[in-house]
C-alpha cells in the first residue's frame, strides 16, 4: 500500500511553514494532503500557525490569542526562513505570500485545485478559548459542505477531550489522536473510540518499536509524523501505515516510486 502524502505545515522544508506560498509548493510537489494547525485570533478568526506566540515565526513578542487578525496581517511570517532579501541574484520574495494564513483561505486554495486535496488540521491545547476552537472549526467546515462523511478533512489534536468535542460537533468527520509517547497510548487505549485514527511521531515509532506493532495488530488506522528519511519511510512502509506527515512531500514521492510503491 503506498501511503499518503502529507505536507506538514506544507513544504515547510523548502518554504516558511504554514504560509500560503508553502502549501502551494506543496501542491505543486504532489502532496495527497496537507496539514495546519490552527489558533484563534482575539477576534475570532482561525489562523494556521504552531506557536502560540509569535517569536521564531514573525520575530516580534506577542500570543496569537491576544492579537486581532488585522495586527497579525501586518507582519511577515516568511522572513524568518526565506533570506532572499539579502542574495542580489534571488528572484523577488512574494510578501504576499508570507502574510499570515487563515483557515478560509487555506481551504479556499484547496477548493480551487482540480484535483482532491485532504487537510489534516491539528487544534493546539491548551488555549484561552479552551472548545471554542472546534466550534469555530466545525462551523467553517459547515460553511464549505466539509462537516460529514466524505470531508476531505480531519482533525487532529493530542487532546482527548478536544477530539471527543469535534466527534460530538461533527461525527462524519475522522479524527487523529496525536501520541507522543508509548505510555500516553497505554494509557487511552482503552478509552478511544475503535473508528478514530491513531497518530504516533515517528521518534517514538523507532525508539518504541512494538508501539507500532501493537497498533497495526489490533486493526487501528495509522498516520505517523513527522517522516523526512528513507530509514524513517521505510518503518512506515513496513507498518503498512496509512499516512505519512512529512516536510519534504516531493522527496517522500521520489522515494516511494523508487521502492514501487
Amino acid at each position: 500500500m503506498r501511503p499518503q502524502v502529507v505536507a506538514h505545515r506544507g513544504a515547510s522544508a523548502a518554504t516558511a511553514e504554514h504560509t500560503l506560498g508553502a502549501y502551494l509548493e506543496a501542491l505543486d510537489q504532489g502532496a495527497e494532503a496537507l496539514e495546519c494547525d490552527i489558533r484563534l485570533t482575539a477576534d475570532g478568526h482561525l489562523v494556521c500557525i504552531h506557536d502560540r506566540d509569535l517569536l521564531r515565526t514573525a520575530h516580534r513578542e506577542g500570543l496569537v490569542s491576544t492579537l486581532e487578525l488585522s495586527d497579525l496581517d501586518r507582519l511577515d511570517f516568511a522572513a524568518w526562513k526565506e533570506w532572499s532579501d539579502l542574495d542580489d541574484e534571488a528572484e523577488t520574495r512574494d510578501v504576499g505570500l508570507g502574510r499570515v494564513l487563515t483557515l478560509r483561505r487555506l481551504f479556499e486554495t484547496v477548493a480551487a485545485q482540480d484535483r482532491r486535496v485532504e487537510i489534516a488540521i491539528e487544534t493546539k491545547h491548551p488555549t484561552r478559548y479552551g472548545g471554542l476552537v472546534e466550534r469555530r472549526l466545525v462551523e467553517l467546515l459547515t460553511e464549505f459542505g466539509w462537516e460529514g462523511l466524505g470531508s476531505p478533512v480531519r482533525v487532529m489534536s493530542f487532546s482527548f477531550t478536544a477530539l471527543q468535542r469535534v466527534a460530538r460537533l461533527a461525527p462524519g468527520l475522522d479524527v487523529v489522536l496525536l501520541v507522543e509517547n508509548a505510555r500516553s497510548w497505554s494509557m487511552l487505549r482503552r478509552m478511544v473510540d475503535p473508528d478514530w485514527i491513531v497518530g504516533p511521531g515517528i521518534v517514538e515509532l523507532t525508539e518504541v518499536p512494538d508501539l507500532g506493532q501493537r497498533l497495526v495488530a489490533v486493526g487501528r488506522r495509522v498516520h505517523v509524523w513527522t517522516v523526512n528519511t528513507e530509514a524513517e519511510l521505510r518503518l512506515c512502509l513496513d507498518l503498512g501505515v496509512e499516512a505519512v506527515i512529512t516536510d519534504k512531500p516531493a522527496y517522500i514521492h521520489s522515494l516511494l516510486d523508487r521502492a514501487g510503491r
